[in-house]
């Protein structure tokens, strides 16, 4: 049992020293990709799902198994493809010696599931995780079963082949706390991991934290004072971003489809609090929601053809509505 702290002062030192505990002992593993790792911890301590976009080869899946050995969770890979049934991730009921229905659980009934390749399997079994990443619950046969928390989904999707793929639909993309982008590793960074991983020698990441203080932690993020204008600020960035409303930005009138909605600025939020709280600071300020706007935003905002065309990214738009 986790000794309780005597106030959330000591909980969020406590956070933050645990914080620099995690990203070494990841560090030992998964060489660069700090940003990367920051944010997907930001996502856990927030009770957020996040969604892994790189090309193949990245460490995603070796990301996201190190991750949960250092958070001590249970961990589970489900490798998405077109033949995929939702039963397959759910679970299903069976006839016992009895004659008896019993409900054998699924994958999804574990503490960290990495959903590999998500956009690879249809949309019926895409929506099977639906449910499951908005209440944490499974129905099988009108009854509902709790699923372990802390409980999170960490999604990845390969940019480069769009063949034979099922883009996911906004209601679930929305679902998704963070759109994280995995870039190639820098040349020094490259050199480690091809040193690191032909050799005989094998890294680990030790336990930093327990289930139990990952979920204390996520209560404690929600507890953290903000400041109005910090709220005003995350507010109205996401206000900004929708085209032809009173307070779109003349940058969403010209470059943007759709905007992003309200989930969109709980999230901001969310994310500045924990940002800040891994910093060391106990409330926190525009900076911290301008350090996670990106990956709250880039999958939230729908760009039309006139910034296709002229090669304007997300993050430009994203870039250029904080300045």
């Amino acid at each position: 049992m986790t000794k309780p702290f005597a106030n959330d002062v000591e909980a969020a030192d406590a956070l933050a020293a645990s914080f620099k505990k995690m990203q070494t002992e990841i560090g030992k593993v998964i060489i660069g990709q700090n940003e990367v790792v920051r944010l997907v911890l930001t996502g856990i301590f927030c009770h957020g799902h996040s969604l892994l976009v790189g090309v193949p080869g990245l460490a995603k899946t070796l990301l996201v198994q190190t991750i949960a050995s250092a958070l001590d969770l249970d961990f589970k890979r489900i490798q998405f493809t077109p033949d995929l049934m939702p039963s397959d991730i759910v679970g299903a009921e069976t006839l016992d010696k009895e004659r008896n229905l019993k409900f054998i659980k699924g994958p999804i009934f574990s503490n960290i599931i990495l959903a590999d390749e998500i956009n690879r399997t249809p949309p019926k079994t895409q929506a099977a995780l639906l449910e499951s990443m908005q209440e944490y619950t499974v129905t099988i046969g009108g009854i509902r079963y709790e699923l372990p928390q802390p409980f999170f989904v960490l999604a990845t999707q390969n940019p480069i082949e769009q063949e034979g793929t099922y883009p996911l639909p906004e209601a679930q993309l929305d679902r998704f706390m963070f759109n994280i982008l995995l870039n190639y590793p820098a040349f020094a960074e490259e050199m480690a991991v091809v040193k690191n991983t032909t050799s005989d020698s094998q890294f680990k990441a030790d336990k930093v934290v327990s289930a139990e203080e990952i979920v204390a932690f996520q209560h404690l993020v929600r507890r953290v004072p903000v400041p109005d204008n910090v709220i005003e600020y995350a507010v109205s960035l996401v206000s900004k971003t929708r085209p032809q409303t009173s307070l779109a930005s003349p940058l969403a009138n010209d470059y943007l489809e759709w905007g992003a909605g309200p989930r969109a600025s709980q999230y901001l939020i969310l994310g500045a609090k924990c940002n800040a709280l891994f910093n060391g600071k106990y409330s926190p300020d525009i900076e911290d929601v301008q350090a996670i706007a990106k990956p709250v935003l880039r999958h939230r905002i729908v760009r039309n053809f006139k910034a296709e065309a002229e090669g304007i990214t997300v993050d430009e738009i994203v870039n250029r509505l904080m300045q």
